[in-house]
């Protein structure tokens, strides 16, 4: 992954996006990023460690010694992997799809890849048969999620890329060594070769997450042919943004976008401040803020790609671990509200993120109301119940509609909820609305708005 300080991509590299492709992805909501390779066993974060960089107080990046990064990688065996614990605690955690690190800047292929010879066949696990990318495969279609490969156009190890080297320190964002003619022909025919074995080894494969792309131009990478070298192999795969002038959606990084964006997107997300492996990392965020973070990613129209990094031995951290069984509990009650919903409200609505799923709304209680909650400009004659899904409590409601529309079919007001007292234990309540079937769409929910979405709703919606 890139550091912190690599921008953002621009939200306009999506733009194009074939609509079709898409329509999973815009649904699926949550994802599982996962950073595991050689380098885990030497509990350091990948590839960046072997350019000598490390982060400050944040302040900014300074040089450091780098650390020699493949000194153990033919002694590789991590006994303990289980990918398909890893991929049941995803399922459970209502993850749809996951992503998992190919090859990351280092150039180490965690397949036995015949198009470069650093990959995982000259280690202890690669003797014996070991295909990280096989494994991970079968576990993850088997527990019914959709495949995603990682794979970093940057190949520090390369000598035709070329390779970094110490003299190239400190790491910038700016320039790179550039390799002659000959050397980047050769490299970008080895890059093609490598994809078309992931592309064709596999099955079906529903998404590429590039990354690396920084360090050349859309020009030099010719990102239009290797487009349609990659389609030629799997033509519905979705492709992120991180390849200059291509991708079907963008990528904000370790956060939720500033601004609201027109095009599909997925933020990626660390449970601590690494995304390979560091056991001196005990930084984790607490349950309650990722649910919050996947809550509001969904109601922004977007989703979260969440990362865990394997252990030394191939098992998860026992934070990460205990996470996603704590997420898979508050799923088991609130699932409908996240998992395949779309945002809901306009912030003048309602104080807090909302969502929508077939003809229900969901309120996200982030802060615990005093007495009641007002939901504003929708139409609360169409409300059939109101429930505190948490617990399963109805809740009392009325309707407050303006005396002059009082005599129309349907007519816009305000939702008033009466809130329990006492606020129910565990991360996140959510409330849930049922409108009358018909009234909230069956397809999309279009708010009221004041110049916000600009949608007139359909007659008899909910909002």
């Amino acid at each position: 992954m890139p550091i912190a300080t690599h921008p953002t991509p621009a939200p306009s590299a999506a733009s194009s996006a074939h609509p079709s492709r898409l329509d999973w992805f815009r649904s699926a909501s949550f994802g599982l990023f996962i950073h595991f390779d050689q380098a885990s066993q030497l509990g350091v974060d990948l590839s960046w460690p072997m350019v000598g960089l490390t982060s400050d107080d944040g302040t900014g990046v300074h040089a450091r010694q780098a650390v020699d990064y493949f000194r153990d990688a033919d002694e590789f065996d991590p006994r303990e992997w289980d990918p398909h614990a890893i991929a049941d605690a995803a399922r459970d955690a209502g993850m749809q799809y996951a992503v998992f690190t190919t090859k990351h800047h280092s150039g180490w292929a965690s397949w036995p890849s015949e198009a470069t010879p650093l990959n995982i066949s000259t280690s202890s696990y690669g003797a014996r048969g070991g295909d990280l990318v096989r494994d991970y495969v079968d576990a993850f279609r088997e527990a019914g999620l959709r495949i995603g490969f990682y794979y970093s156009v940057s190949d520090w190890s390369d000598p035709d890329y070329p390779a970094w080297r110490t003299e190239f320190a400190p790491y910038a964002f700016e320039e790179y060594p550039r390799a002659t003619p000959a050397q980047w022909a050769r490299f970008r025919e080895g890059m093609k070769a490598e994809l078309t074995e992931l592309l064709t080894n596999y099955g079906r494969i529903d998404l590429l997450w590039f990354d690396g792309g920084w360090e050349r131009t859309e020009e030099e990478w010719d990102s239009a042919e290797l487009e349609r070298h990659i389609r030629s192999h799997q033509p519905d795969i979705v492709l992120n943004d991180r390849l200059p002038g291509i991708g079907d959606y963008v990528t904000p990084e370790q956060s939720i976008p500033a601004e609201p964006l027109s095009d599909a997107w997925e933020a990626c997300i660390t449970m601590n401040d690494t995304w390979g492996w560091d056991p001196s990392d005990h930084d984790y965020k607490t349950t309650a803020h990722l649910i919050r973070t996947l809550v509001d990613c969904v109601a922004n129209g977007g989703s979260l790609l969440l990362n865990v990094g394997p252990s030394s031995t191939g098992a998860l951290p026992p934070e990460e671990e205990t996470t996603l069984g704590e997420i898979a509990g508050w799923m088991g009650t609130h699932r409908e509200s996240v998992i395949g919903a779309r945002p809901g409200l306009e912030p003048w609505q309602f104080y807090g993120p909302t969502t929508v799923n077939a003809n229900d709304l969901y309120l996200h209680l982030v802060a615990w109301p005093d007495e009641t909650a007002t939901v504003r400009g929708i139409r609360p004659q169409s409300v059939l119940g109101v429930e505190l899904l948490t617990t399963g409590e109805d809740l009392d409601f009325r309707a407050v509609v303006d005396p002059a529309h009082a005599r129309d079919d349907d007519p816009l007001g305000n939702l008033v909820i009466s809130i329990p007292q006492d606020r129910p234990m565990g991360p996140l309540p959510v409330i849930r609305i049922r409108f009358r079937a018909g009234t909230a769409g069956t397809d999309r929910f279009t708010p009221v708005s004041v110049g916000g979405r600009g949608e007139t709703p359909a007659p008899g919606s909910a909002g």
